[in-house]
């Protein structure tokens, strides 16, 4: 077994981290302050070359596939998690799960915009009364003429406020339960569509959260993604490359957790000497360090069987699914405890906001409650080990 990148991808972390550093970093108070994007970070990520990297080259992408996107996620969320988180939306949740699932025509409309930064791309698949029971989804799609009447509510949705391209799920025969359910791709512009409001967060903030609503929305039939009552499939395989890509995101948040640690730690004296002299200090950088390799081995180890011939055919009741669901809960939880023991070692610096390990500590979190909860993330691994 070769536990090493290849030069390529090692190329692709480094320059997305110094990109992160020189664009990201310098605003980052203002980022978490006033919860702001900067107006032209899609823009510069279609520059940058990395708004497509699963995605083939006729479409605007590089065809790289999910190591490459979970690599540039962690090292993005190293700076700046919550943009990262966005970054993650549009590219994969809503451009790769069009390029995976969609018509050659949805595909030549709408990735090349996606993948150049042009237009911005979202996921609408949570609502108020459906969150980890994602099939119990109450929007309705109904077939009039040549097209869907889609009627709901979605919430939680990131980029929801900015989004020019939506991926949307609705029932389109309710007696089906979860096989009469469809994917639709959404355009903001279409009649119906509106944005009820934007959500406060505690963290990921620069990151915009909304909910959505659509009254009597028409969208055209050829907007259909895959099959009609087929939206399972599209989800399904959807979530467990969201859940990897997301658990490199984990990764980079763990791993900057840990260096600012061993940085306070080395220059922060109590009792006549730096507090990493101390074995409590020790072992806590110690168990950092630990988890977060480990972290990295198991997301890694992940993201390349997707990317093999047998991870791609994906979906439930697969290695993917399994590995996926380990994949983003081990790393998720990491990220949390890493950063939670890192406000314990900065002490009463770490609870002030003009020390950056708090923003991180306040962005973990979200990654054990979004793409499916830890509690969710447990069964899906218990269920495929005792199918």
């Amino acid at each position: 077994m070769d536990f090493a990148l290849s030069m390529e991808e090692r190329m692709l972390r480094d320059m997305v981290y110094d990109w992160s550093l020189k664009e990201l970093g310098p605003v980052q108070e203002k980022i978490d302050d006033e919860d702001w994007m900067p107006p032209d970070f899609f823009r510069k990520l279609g520059d940058l070359g990395i708004l497509g990297i699963t995605i083939a080259e006729e479409y605007g992408g590089s065809a790289q596939g999910i190591l490459m996107q979970a690599l540039a996620l962690e090292s993005m969320s190293r700076v700046c998690p919550g943009l990262a988180m966005s970054y993650a939306a549009h590219s994969n949740l809503c451009a790769n799960n069009i390029y995976k699932n969609g018509s050659a025509e949805q595909k030549a409309k709408y990735l090349p915009d996606l993948t150049g930064g042009s237009k911005i791309g979202a996921l609408g698949l949570t609502e108020p009364e459906a969150g980890s029971d994602a099939m119990g989804l109450r929007t309705t799609a109904r077939e009039e003429g040549d097209g869907y009447v889609l009627n709901g509510t979605k919430m939680f949705i990131t980029n929801g406020s900015i989004a020019n391209t939506i991926l949307v799920y609705a029932k389109t025969d309710p007696e089906k339960k979860a096989k009469g359910i469809s994917a639709f791709i959404v355009e903001n512009t279409f009649p119906g569509f509106s944005v009820s409001k934007k959500l406060k967060k505690c963290g990921m903030r620069g990151s915009p959260t909304a909910e959505l609503v659509f009254e009597d929305m028409w969208v055209p039939k050829e907007n259909l993604v895959y099959e009609k009552n087929r939206g399972v499939h599209v989800m399904t395989s959807g979530l467990a490359y969201e859940r990897i890509v997301l658990a490199g995101a984990c990764v980079g948040i763990a791993q900057q957790g840990t260096e600012y640690s061993i940085r306070y730690a080395k220059e922060r004296c109590q009792f006549g000497r730096p507090i990493g002299s101390f074995q409590m200090i020790q072992q806590k950088l110690a168990d950092m360090y630990s988890l977060t390799e480990a972290a990295r081995l198991l997301a890694y180890r992940a993201a390349v069987f997707a990317d093999s011939p047998e991870g791609k055919k994906g979906g439930k009741g697969t290695d993917l699914d399994k590995l996926a669901a380990s994949a983003i809960l081990f790393a998720a939880e990491t990220a949390t405890k890493i950063c939670a023991d890192g406000v314990q070692i900065h002490g009463g610096y770490g609870y002030c906001l003009e020390y950056p390990i708090q923003k991180l500590w306040r962005d973990a979190k979200l990654y054990e409650i979004g793409a499916g909860t830890s509690e969710i993330r447990r069964l899906i691994v218990a269920r495929e080990l005792l199918r």
